[in-house]
């Protein structure tokens, strides 16, 4: 039986401080509670990791992680709404699992509005289960909303 070809991973590059005025652009377009650029730097003053995918010179996506002991922790993870639902998504959480294993991380833990149904679908289609519920973790418009804790074994 033929296996299925596996698409390459995306070519991400480390993100820096000189990244954040790009990332916050692309954060206030995506989100309508985004990150301040205070939390991206304290990510990134305290050694967590954060990636972007760049194409023909603009952003297109990124991620920042967090690694403790064997597990990796998505914190944040974005696509350009203008190119969401074209498959970057999964690229970029196939791509962000390769570098889990640089790390020797086996398990990958994150966070998801209950609303987010588009995210939830990208989770469940690659392979992250539901584990928990925080109540009440996330900022609404009218208040707060509950936030799916999603978990995947990576190795």
């Amino acid at each position: 039986m033929l296996q299925p070809i596996e698409p390459d991973f995306l070519p991400l590059r480390p993100m820096t401080l000189n990244d954040l005025d790009a990332v916050m652009a692309l954060e206030l377009r995506a989100y309508p509670f985004p990150w301040t650029r205070a939390i991206f730097s304290d990510c990134l003053k305290h050694g967590y990791s954060g990636w972007l995918y760049e194409q023909d010179g603009r952003l297109q996506g990124y991620a920042m992680l967090m690694f403790v002991l064997d597990e990796m922790h998505l914190l944040n993870i974005c696509i350009a709404p203008e190119q969401q639902g074209q498959g970057l998504g999964s690229g970029l959480l196939k791509t962000l699992e390769h570098i889990a294993g640089t790390f020797n991380a086996e398990t990958c833990f994150l966070e998801v509005r209950q609303s987010n149904f588009a995210a939830i679908h990208l989770y469940l289609n690659a392979g992250f289960n539901e584990v928990g519920l925080r109540k009440g973790y996330y900022q609404t418009e009218f208040g707060r909303e509950d936030g799916i804790v999603m978990a995947k074994t990576l190795f």
